[in-house]
C-alpha cells in the first residue's frame, strides 16, 4: 500500500522562525510537534516541517521550492513578501532574461517565484513544486513508493503529482551534484495502513537502503540516489 508524504522536512538553526516565515508566505498554520514545527499539507498541497539541526549548509541544496504566480503583479507581490518576511535575493547564476526570481528564505534555503503563464505548473496552487536534484531512477522510485503517477518523463527529467493534483515533486536529471554528508532536507513518510515494517520491506524491494531506526521509532532509509528519508511508525 503506498505511503503518505507527511512533509518535506528542513533542518534549521531556528526552526520556529523558519516555520513562521513559510506559514506567512503560504497562508498556513504552524503546528508544534515532536519533530519540530509542522505546516500541515492536504491532498493537494505538500506539508512542510522545520526541525532543529545545526549542520552547516552546503550549496547547492538537493531540494528547493517553487511558488507560482497568477500575474506579473502577483509575482512582484510574492517577491516583496519574501523580502519583508526576512528572505533575500540569491544569485545562483540565473540569466537576466529568465522570468523566475531566485530568493533565499531566512535560513538560506533557495526558493524560486515562477513567472505568470508557466503552463507546466498551471493549476498546482501557490506551492507549485518541490524541485529536487536527482536521477530519472529516483523519480520512478518515488512514483512507486507514493503511488503518485508520473506527469513528466522527458530527457531524464521526471515529475510526479498526487492523484488529487496540486504540488508536483520533480527531479532534474543528470548531472547530479555529489552528495556531501547527510542531507539537511528529507521526505518524512507515514504508512497509510499502519504497517511500518511491511512498507519498509516494500521500499527496500523498490531500491531503497535501510540505514537505521531512530529513537522515535522512525526508520531511516536512503533512496536510490542516496538521499535519506524516514518512515514513521504511524
Amino acid at each position: 500500500m503506498p505511503l503518505r508524504l507527511l512533509s518535506v522536512t528542513f533542518d534549521a538553526h531556528d526552526p520556529a522562525r523558519l516555520a513562521r516565515f513559510w506559514a506567512a508566505l503560504l497562508g498556513r498554520t504552524v503546528v508544534e510537534d515532536a519533530g519540530g514545527a509542522l505546516l500541515p499539507g492536504d491532498d493537494t498541497q505538500v506539508g512542510l516541517r522545520f526541525a532543529p539541526g545545526g549542520a552547516e549548509m552546503v550549496r547547492p541544496n538537493r531540494i528547493h521550492l517553487h511558488l507560482t504566480s497568477a500575474s506579473p503583479a502577483d509575482q512582484q507581490q510574492t517577491v516583496a513578501t519574501v523580502l519583508r518576511l526576512g528572505g533575500d535575493h540569491l544569485d545562483v547564476g540565473q540569466r537576466p532574461e529568465e522570468g523566475h526570481v531566485v530568493l533565499a528564505d531566512p535560513e538560506g534555503y533557495e526558493l524560486c517565484v515562477i513567472e505568470a503563464g508557466n503552463n507546466y505548473l498551471a493549476g498546482c496552487g501557490l506551492f507549485g513544486e518541490v524541485a529536487c536534484d536527482g536521477t530519472r531512477e529516483v523519480g520512478l522510485f518515488w512514483s512507486a513508493a507514493l503511488g503518485w503517477p508520473l506527469v513528466w518523463d522527458q530527457n531524464e527529467e521526471t515529475a510526479i503529482q498526487s492523484p488529487h493534483g496540486g504540488t508536483k515533486v520533480a527531479w532534474g536529471g543528470p548531472p547530479v551534484a555529489p552528495k556531501v554528508g547527510r542531507n539537511r532536507q528529507r521526505f518524512d513518510l507515514a504508512p497509510t495502513g499502519g504497517d511500518q515494517q511491511a512498507e519498509v520491506d516494500r521500499l527496500v524491494a523498490l531500491g531503497a537502503t535501510r540505514l537505521e531506526t531512530g529513537a522515535d521509532g522512525a526508520v531511516v532509509l536512503a533512496d536510490p540516489d542516496g538521499n535519506e528519508f524516514t518512515v514513521s511508525r504511524t
